[in-house]
């Protein structure tokens, strides 16, 4: 590694004062100019980590759900997950290191992380529609080159389709195809060998999908896509970037949060529609019924409708494989309730951050994860997707084979590195036609118990930790005894309180009965925080 070279780079892309950030679950984020020399030094990370693993690793250029001035940068890892905690520490080191210390810092990762510098190293980049992203990735690029890595610019994708093409090249091509073709083929097959064996007498009706693009990636992806759809798929875009600002009073973060539908969607009753988040890898349905009330269907009802179908495919198979549903706390009690005692599915709770998700769905055959948020999927074991193959070939018994086969579509349909909505999307709608479902049908399988989320600033949010997955709090003394006591005053309630990832904020969850009793025990908890945690400002209002 040439000093020299680094140093002249480095100086092209230099970091602002007084600037620190951190690697979280969702990479670098925050206003685009200051992002300039993390770019640069993503892609001097990107190859080291590359000749640590002797893989491909992936540089994604988003801030996905943030508005369209952010932007921000995740790291892809072998397999298409999401970058190994370790190395998301070397990634904060980096970004926050002083020009001068950039040499010492790379060479002391190359010795923690074993980095052999004669590996060959190789990265797939990609970016969402912002107008800032093609700046910063060509900032990545001279990372890569001036260490010597070798490069493929895959432009514009969405963030999922980047973990896809991370995971196709090293599996050699056993995940599919490295290529966008390869992307649209693979899922539109499986998706068509799924819907083919129903003959749809359901009515036109049935099959229009409206989708709030968030005027992102979603709307360029799902035009290129088009083509490969079968006749029977309707799919009419909206917010397709033409005319309006990424995520702008729309997407899937602004439609669960407000609860209404996003703008530039005309919303009939009883029409089925969705949206995406900025880079697709989030997804909610929604629809408004005769009266006009808006019906979200979230994470936990997209996970609890796939549960339902896979369950009854794996009894249908006869395996014993071992099923379960992987939450966060902000998952709605009924749902969880719902899986437990009907569906009899094993549910398990995590810590808030898709990786924790994805961590945890591991340990089983089939792994369903969701977050309330619309973020998730489904991973198989390799032993189980092996047995679920050789079934769907070899299987003497009928209905079994069959079975055996919709899984298997249901398994190449399913992007299983990472949330992705377009896939999602895809198994959602097969789904709903294999089991001749309405979305109001859907929505009616539990009722969502009302909830609230607010939020309190508070000095420093360290003075709050947590344990039980984000249940409890540990600290400050007696904020949970407190909590406990507001809890008890309602029916069916249940409220915790968590410090945030990014910013001197406290977030406070709660939920019951009716939508009166959890805004004022969401009240309530928001006054204990401020009073025993450091509040700061004027005391919440409710």
């Amino acid at each position: 590694m040439d000093a020299e070279v680094l140093k002249k780079y480095s100086a092209l892309h230099p970091k602002p004062a007084g600037l620190t950030l951190q690697y979280g679950t969702a990479g670098f984020r925050t206003k685009a100019e200051q992002l300039d020399h993390v770019m640069f030094r993503m892609g001097l990370l990107a190859v080291l980590r590359s000749k640590a693993v002797v893989s491909t690793i992936g540089v994604m250029v988003t801030a996905s759900h943030n508005p369209e001035e952010d932007n921000g940068v995740k790291l892809v890892d072998p397999l298409g997950e999401m970058l190994h905690p370790s190395w998301e520490e070397y990634a904060t080191q980096l970004a926050n290191a002083e020009e001068g210390e950039l040499q010492q810092i790379i060479t002391e990762i190359c010795q923690k992380a074993a980095v052999n510098l004669h590996e060959d190293a190789s990265v797939f980049i990609g970016r969402d529609t912002r107008p800032s992203s093609e700046k910063l990735s060509r900032s990545v690029i001279d990372g890569i080159s001036i260490l010597g890595g070798q490069y493929h610019d895959y432009g514009l994708v969405t963030t999922p389709q980047l973990h896809y093409m991370v995971c196709c090249r090293n599996t050699q091509g056993q995940y599919g195809k490295a290529t966008l073709e390869g992307y649209y083929e693979k899922l539109s097959k499986a998706f068509t060998e799924l819907i083919k064996q129903v003959n749809t007498g359901s009515g036109e009706s049935q099959r229009h999908l409206k989708i709030d693009c968030a005027n992102g990636i979603g709307a360029l992806k799902l035009l290129e896509m088009k083509p490969y759809f079968p006749k029977e798929v309707l799919i009419h875009l909206y917010n397709d970037g033409t005319k309006e600002k990424l995520n702008h009073l729309c997407g899937a973060d602004f439609v669960k949060v407000h609860q209404k539908p996003p703008r530039g969607l005309d919303l009939k009753p009883n029409e089925r529609c969705c949206s995406f988040d900025g880079d697709a890898d989030r997804i909610v349905y929604y629809y408004t019924d005769a009266a006009g009330d808006f019906h979200l269907l979230d994470g936990d009802k997209i996970a609890t409708l796939i549960s339902i179908f896979l369950k009854e495919l794996l009894a249908k198979v006869g395996q014993t494989l071992k099923m379960a549903v992987v939450q966060t706390a902000y998952a709605n009690g009924s749902s969880t309730r719902y899986l437990e005692e009907t569906l009899k599915v094993p549910v398990h709770c995590v810590k808030t951050g898709v990786k924790h998700l994805h961590h945890k769905a591991q340990e089983f055959d089939v792994g369903v994860y969701f977050e309330a948020n619309g973020h998730g999927t489904v991973l198989f074991s390799k032993a189980a997707e092996n047995k679920i193959r050789q079934l769907a070939k070899e299987e003497k018994d009928d209905e079994k084979r069959e079975a055996a086969k919709v899984l298997e579509n249901t398994i190449d349909l399913i992007n299983q590195t990472v949330g992705d909505a377009i896939s999602d999307m895809l198994v959602i709608e097969a789904i709903l036609v294999l089991k001749g479902l309405t979305v109001q049908q859907w929505d009616a399988v539990y009722t969502d118990l009302p909830n609230r989320l607010r939020k309190v600033q508070v000095a420093d949010r360290r003075v709050i930790d947590t344990t039980d997955a984000e249940r409890r709090a540990v600290t400050p003394s007696g904020l949970q005894e407190k909590i406990d006591a507001l809890v008890k005053k309602h029916r069916l309630s249940r409220a915790f309180v968590r410090p945030s990832g990014t910013e001197d904020v406290v977030r406070i969850y709660a939920e019951a009965d009716t939508q009166e009793n959890a805004d004022a025990l969401a009240h309530e908890v928001s006054l204990a925080v401020y009073h025993l945690a450091g509040g700061k400002g004027a005391p919440p209002q409710p």
